[in-house]
């Protein structure tokens, strides 16, 4: 940490001179004496890594031949990896509107209520805990002991109870795929939750005054007025979730390691390039994860531009 603070120093002494030499110095030249080595930095740092991945992903396991497409070829044809590539996107079409949809519901049902201030901060809690202990809390949720063993799981000792049979939840598939998901849903709850909220909050007075007075009330408020209104929102919570879910490795390595038919493209590809020991066709995944996530980003800025437009 020493070192780090006493190169940041020197850095930007460095940089304080070289500006401060000239006179009269242009703003390019100012801007890029300031923005220069974060930009250096951000090459070295991602475009170079980036760039030879791509370059790995047409070689074989261990970049000593060319091969082509064929690895994005395999990526493409054999059934384990279609798998993983359904997984991925059941993952993106479940989990982002579940989180959504749970945040809206939560953010207009205690928007204004006695104790909205204690609700909204259970749903948040979760958001403080990491992805990986987060999914340990789960894991000990679903653990498994046979019937003659007292149980530690939350939810078999509920089945017990009821007089049921305790259930191997993360053996069976495609059902365990799902409560991974329950996993991203509860952390991410919060945070569609609170963005929601606050736009529904930032919706003009009298345009809910308005529409009082044609009558609307209700679901035919929600509907015609808050929905249109937050609309902005709502897309940037929903591809910002769904970005985080197309990266999501921490909770499916913690509670399954991909066993089970529950691994999805991240995991996959931590599997090939570290366990495998095939480079080629784990940096074939990261390409096509990456890939993946582009389109959904510049989506995302562009509501949150056309958004900011808005107010």
């Amino acid at each position: 940490m020493i070192i780090a603070i006493a190169l940041f120093v020197v850095v930007m002494a460095l940089i304080l001179f070289v500006v401060d030499r000239r006179r009269n110095p242009s703003k390019w030249f100012i801007a890029g004496g300031f923005v220069g080595p974060a930009l250096l930095l951000l090459a070295a740092g991602l475009l170079y890594p980036a760039a030879g991945t791509i370059v790995n992903s047409f070689q074989n396991r261990n970049g000593s031949a060319f091969i082509g497409l064929d690895n994005y070829a395999r990526a493409f044809s054999e059934p384990a990896f279609l798998l993983v590539l359904g997984n991925t996107a059941l993952w993106v079409l479940v989990a982002p509107l579940l989180a959504t949809f749970i945040g809206l519901v939560y953010a207009v049902v205690v928007d204004h209520s006695r104790f909205e201030k204690f609700a909204k901060a259970l749903v948040f809690l979760p958001m403080a805990i990491s992805m990986v202990g987060a999914s340990i809390i789960w894991r000990f949720v679903y653990e498994f002991k046979p019937a003659s063993v007292e149980q530690t799981g939350l939810l078999n000792q509920l089945i017990v109870w009821m007089g049921g049979t305790p259930v191997q939840f993360l053996l069976e598939r495609p059902g365990n795929t799902f409560l991974l998901m329950v996993v991203l849903i509860w952390i991410q709850t919060g945070f569609s939750m609170t963005l929601l909220s606050a736009s529904i909050r930032a919706i003009p007075t009298d345009i809910v005054e308005a529409a009082r007075l044609d009558g609307l009330s209700g679901w035919g408020m929600f509907w015609r007025i808050t929905i249109p209104s937050i609309r902005p929102a709502l897309v940037v919570v929903l591809t910002t979730i769904a970005m985080t879910t197309l990266k999501v490795f921490d909770i499916v390595r913690t509670m399954t390691a991909g066993r089970y038919g529950t691994s999805v493209v991240a995991n996959e590809f931590y599997e090939q390039s570290f366990r495998q020991n095939n480079a080629g066709l784990g940096a074939a995944l990261a390409v096509l994860l990456f890939v993946i996530v582009i389109p959904v980003i510049i989506y995302n800025v562009r509501q949150m531009r056309l958004a900011e437009e808005v107010r």
